[in-house]
Parts: C-alpha cells; sequence; structure tokens
C-alpha cells in the first residue's frame, strides 16, 4: 500500500530525509519514531505530495506520488500536526467542505458522515463549532475528516499530542478497529473498496507506549532510517542490559557509574533508574553496588535485570554516534 524507494529530501545544507525504504502493507499500523528534526514530518510530506523529493520516489496504492499525485490523494487520508479546520464552522460543516471538494455530492456525503461520526463518537457535536471542541475532540474530527473520502492509506502526523491519557486510548481503539475489523464497518462509510481488506496506517508519535501498540516501528535519526522491526524485536537488541536500580540517589549512581566501563548509560525513570549496560554482565555490576553501598548505609541498592522498554530502546539509539 505505501513504498518509498530511495527517498531524499534536503533543505539546503541540511539533509532532512536520506534514502528513505519503506514498504507498508494492507492493515497494518507503522509507527514513525525519532527525536525533533529526525525526518518525520518531512517524510509525511513527500508521502502527501506537498514537497517533491530531491531523489528516488514513494507509491501509494501503486500510484506515483511524483508523477500521478491526484491519484494518490484519492487514496491518502491525512491527519497533520496542527488543527488546520475552519473554526466558525460546525464539525458537520467542516466535513461536509472537505467532502465536496473532493467531489462527493450529498447523497454521498450525509450519510457518510453521520456514520462516520457515530464511529469517532461525535454524532452528538455535529452542531458544535469546531472552535469550541476540546483537544481530543479536535483530534477526533480530524480523523472523522481524513475518513470521509473512504482512504486506503491513512498518514497521521502525530495525531495525539498534547491530549489527555483517556482521549489518546479513545484515539488508539478508533485506529485498531479501523485497521483489524473493516468488515464490521459499513463499506460506503468507513471500509476500503473490498470488504476484508484493511487501512494501511502509517503515523509519527513521540509516545512509546504509542510506538509499542504498532505492528512495525522505525527508528529515524538525522533523517536516516536507524532500524525497523516489531516492537518486540526492538526491544530484544537490549535484552539481559538494562538494570534496575531502587534505593540510591540519582547523583550518587552516577558518580559511582563513571567508575564502571560495564555501564554505557543511566536514565531516570520516576523512582527507578535504569543503567544499560555493554552487555549481559549485570551479576558484576550488582556486586559492585553492593561493594559501594553495603546493607546499613543511606544509599541501600535494590538491583534486578528487567526487560528493555521502547523507551530504552529508543535513548540508546538517539545516543548512536
Amino acid at each position: 500500500m505505501i513504498e518509498t524507494y530511495n527517498l531524499s529530501k534536503s533543505f539546503g545544507s541540511t539533509h532532512a530525509v536520506i534514502d528513505l525504504n519503506l514498504k507498508i502493507a494492507a492493515g497494518e499500523i507503522y509507527g514513525l519514531v525519532g527525536s525533533d528534526g529526525a525526518g518525520k514530518t518531512t517524510t509525511m510530506r513527500l508521502l502527501v505530495g506537498a514537497l517533491k523529493p530531491d531523489a528516488g520516489d514513494a507509491t501509494i496504492c501503486g500510484y506515483s506520488v511524483g508523477k500521478q499525485t491526484e491519484q494518490v490523494r484519492a487514496q491518502l487520508g491525512y491527519l497533520s500536526q496542527r488543527f488546520s479546520f475552519y473554526e466558525d464552522l460546525t464539525v458537520l460543516e467542516n466535513i461536509r467542505f472537505f467532502a465536496e471538494i473532493r467531489g462527493l455530492s450529498r447523497q454521498e456525503w450525509l450519510p457518510r458522515c453521520m456514520e462516520i461520526l457515530t464511529f469517532v463518537g461525535l454524532e452528538s457535536f455535529k452542531d458544535r463549532r469546531a472552535g469550541q471542541l476540546s483537544g481530543g475532540m479536535k483530534q477526533k474530527l480530524g480523523l472523522a475528516s481524513a475518513l470521509v473520502t473512504r482512504p486506503k492509506v491513512l498518514l497521521l502526523d502525530e495525531p495525539t499530542t498534547g491530549v489527555d491519557p483517556v482521549t489518546r486510548q479513545d484515539f488508539w481503539q478508533l485506529l485498531i478497529r479501523l485497521v483489524s475489523t473493516p468488515e464490521r464497518l459499513s463499506p460506503s462509510a468507513l471500509g476500503p473498496a473490498r470488504e476484508g481488506e484493511g487501512v494501511a496506517v502509517i503515523l509519527s508519535t513521540p509516545y512509546m507506549d504509542e510506538a509499542a501498540r504498532c505492528h512495525r516501528v522505525g527508528f529515524m535519526r538525522n533523517g536516516r532510517m536507524m532500524v525497523e522491526g516489531t516492537p518486540s524485536q526492538l526491544r530484544s537488541r537490549l535484552e539481559g542490559c538494562i538494570l534496575e536500580v531502587r534505593g540510591i540517589s540519582i547523583s550518587a549512581l552516577r558518580q559511582f557509574v563513571e567508575k564502571i566501563e560495564d555501564v554505557e548509560d543511566i536514565h531516570t525513570f520516576g523512582d527507578k533508574i535504569h543503567l544499560r549496560l555493554v552487555s549481559s554482565r549485570a551479576d558484576s555490576v550488582i556486586a559492585a553496588l553492593n561493594r559501594a553501598f553495603p546493607t546499613g548505609t543511606s544509599e541501600n541498592p535494590e538491583c534486578r535485570l528487567v526487560p528493555p522498554t521502547l523507551e530504552d530502546v529508543f535513548i540508546s539509539l538517539s545516543e548512536t554516534s
């Protein structure tokens, strides 16, 4: 559904995207993750045809983004980072505008809009002005507008940034329903062209718990794709290398870590501290900690190996030279 071939884009001396190769299938949610400036939004804009690549190409449902832009856009639903709707128009009027500008007649868009609004939970707010919606409702309006043309591909650029955890959960439930059970939705309103064929979704997110919900995740850094795989495959890169420590201050632990070659990095997670080890050498590090901070002192460490999180992986990849 989505393929890129050595896609590249620069802005002057800044290389925003470098030789990007992606392949995303129907029914798949692909998470694009990276620090600010990694190239995530530029990738989205290249895929939607808002930017022209310096090299390479991309195809959406078999159409070339560079040569068949209008056919590509007919397959796409796009939700940008910023709320880009008319705040003086109501929810229904906004969706109607985007439906009619794409050529849908009233007989087509009205029943489709009403079913989509029910699907995203905005049916009781259809007459409210968009400017009076909460942040989460605005994101749901964006998703509804992206779905009105029955797209086969959804591009979502940080769709849940700035909304509360409950709304994020609701948004993800909508996405999962959309890609995994399209046959349960009305094909005339939400589903893709053939019943049972899922929508392909590519989204960027700054949240590692959201990345863990994706079927596959790609980590970008300085315009390059560093690594991609399923969440479990990515976590396996640090298996046996994350030591969780409690009961010791971060300042004391940092002074201790500076003397130990087996520890690559140290990060705080609430009341816990994660030590990233060079390799599976936890026993020697734990023994050294117990010698440095013996029982009965004010600093009394509790140590155990823990499964790595995607956040551990992300930090590790972000620090790779």
